[in-house]
């Protein structure tokens, strides 16, 4: 916050009643002239006793559609006339202009043309349009030549603590940016056909859109305002017919489409203008309605684009979305990290679904057992808190898969160190190069391979003819890959002279 913070009228403090409110004579509007001019001359004071000879243009308001600081009528170029290019090019967040076209910027203010924006230089300068000719000027040195000058021409400048209008702004959760992550996200959901249409905020009230394609993103990526605000939505659809039927029978609504010629627009329109609406969509490829009430209006996610630097200094936020709140949350998880949840549910093809902090992650049969399962109830139930490992974290299909076995030792490694052994269990399964027998005394035993050439066997050469399941081996582990989950068995080295001097299971 700067030090030394002045508003500027042309109110005389004497005509001020006890609650602070103007009595006298002057008019809450420009006149346009001699006044008018007395304002800009003295910003320029301060702006020349402070240093600066370039603003940066701040959380700028589009020129029409807005509520206005005065009782004037808005432009209908919203004052930016000769000033930007009509598309608005150059008048967005963090663009830097002159000190003389931000004088014009705060005449078109001061006249409540239309547009509006903070014009400041960043922990040095700033200036900020109010109501009825409030003008506020802070500066980081006291500026006596202005304040003198600004006397001198008939205005009041009055110390205050702070502009009314410094940029305060709630940061509930961290804002999305749309950085190289972000753009993965969307193409994949461009490629899943989740989303397809980009809502560009390029000025504080207003919006541009763009619908993606594969082979499109790139290039509307690169066309995109500095600094914009960022929304990904579902596709158009086609069935431009049922989007008209489907209008509200009252309120208001966004309504979005396409014409033949590729033209995106949007317009607010209410009950008493769908009619009219209806006629000029008529012949739209493509169309869609959105709500315009916050509470209502859920993209699938949203970003704010920074800086060709990578740092995000853009100072206003979107409205979060379920997935904006689920990246911010993956952004702190990391590989190998331990994480406590909650088993949600057990899916029919047998992934397992864990609540950890209010995401849903999810754990596949493999990761939940070192020991051999038929199905994920033979490990977890609905409802039961576990400690799980971060096995990834994929920022772009937002998915976090986690391993429950990961936290623990694996019990195959203890069965490394009884290679030579001798034990007896029971076989579990027959296939055509062998059978498998469960080595360890449990109903989750591991089992190793005893390979059909240890078998001794009739010349048909099939393991149904020498043993059938249920039947107890004697066999020898000659073999443990704990990497590949592969115990190797031998019935004849089981039977080898001095084979009994090791113990038996």
């Amino acid at each position: 916050m700067l030090s030394y913070v002045y508003r500027i009228t042309k109110y005389d403090p004497a005509d001020r009643d006890e609650q602070g409110i103007y009595t006298g004579a002057e008019e809450a509007v420009s006149d346009h002239g001699p006044v008018e001019a007395a304002y800009l001359e003295a910003v320029a004071a301060f702006a020349e006793d402070t240093g600066v000879r370039h603003l940066a243009i701040r959380e700028p308001q589009a020129p029409l559609g807005f509520v206005h600081f005065g009782s004037e009528s808005a432009a209908e170029d919203g004052g930016l006339a000769g000033l930007f290019p009509p598309d608005l090019n150059g008048f967005h967040d963090g663009a830097q202009v002159s000190v003389p076209l931000g004088l014009e910027l705060v005449q078109a203010m001061l006249r409540d043309s239309g547009a509006w924006c903070r014009l400041e230089a960043e922990d040095t300068f700033a200036v900020h349009v109010g109501w009825d000719q409030y003008v506020y000027v802070s500066s980081n040195v006291p500026c006596e030549a202005a304040l003198a000058r600004t006397r001198e021409l008939g205005l009041f400048p009055e110390p205050l603590d702070a502009s009314p209008y410094e940029a305060v702004f709630d940061e509930p959760v961290e804002q999305r940016p749309a950085d190289d992550v972000f753009w993965a996200r969307v193409r994949w959901c461009v490629a899943m056909r989740e989303a397809a249409l980009l809502e560009e905020m390029h000025v504080d009230n207003a919006s541009r859109w763009h619908r993606l394609a594969d082979g499109t993103l790139d290039a509307v990526r690169a066309r995109l305002t500095p600094r914009a605000r960022l929304a990904v939505w579902p596709d158009l659809s086609t069935d431009v017919a049922a989007v008209v039927a489907g209008l509200p029978d009252e309120g208001l609504v966004e309504f979005v489409w396409e014409d033949q010629d590729g033209r995106i627009t949007s317009t607010v329109a209410d009950e008493t203008q769908f009619t009219a609406l209806a006629a000029q969509v008529r012949g739209a490829r493509a169309a869609a309605v959105l709500p315009v009430d916050v509470d209502g209006r859920s993209p699938r996610f949203t970003a704010v684009l920074p800086d060709g630097d990578g740092v995000l200094r853009a100072r206003w936020r979107t409205e979060p979305t379920p997935s904006d709140r689920d990246w911010a949350f993956l952004k702190a998880l990391r590989r190998g990290q331990a994480v406590t949840g909650t088993v949600t549910e057990i899916a029919s093809f047998g992934v397992t679904f864990v609540d950890i902090g209010g995401f849903t992650a999810m754990i596949n049969i493999p990761e939940l057992s070192w020991r051999p399962i038929s199905h994920p109830s033979d490990a977890v139930a609905v409802g039961q808190q576990i400690t799980a490992e971060v096995l990834d974290v994929d920022m772009v299909r937002e998915r976090v898969p986690l391993s429950l076995k990961g936290p623990q030792e694996d019990p195959m490694l203890q069965i490394v160190q009884q290679v030579g052994r001798i034990v007896t269990g029971e076989v579990t399964k027959l296939v055509p190069f062998g059978v498998f027998v469960r080595i360890e005394d449990r109903a989750d035993g591991f089992e190793g391979l005893l390979r059909s050439t240890e078998l001794a066997r009739p010349p048909a050469g099939r393991p149904e003819d020498t043993v059938r399941v249920g039947d107890r081996l004697t066999v020898m582990i000659t073999d443990v890959d704990p990497t590949r989950r592969r115990i190797t068995l031998s019935h004849t080295q089981a039977s080898l002279p001095g084979a009994e001097e090791h113990h038996h299971a």
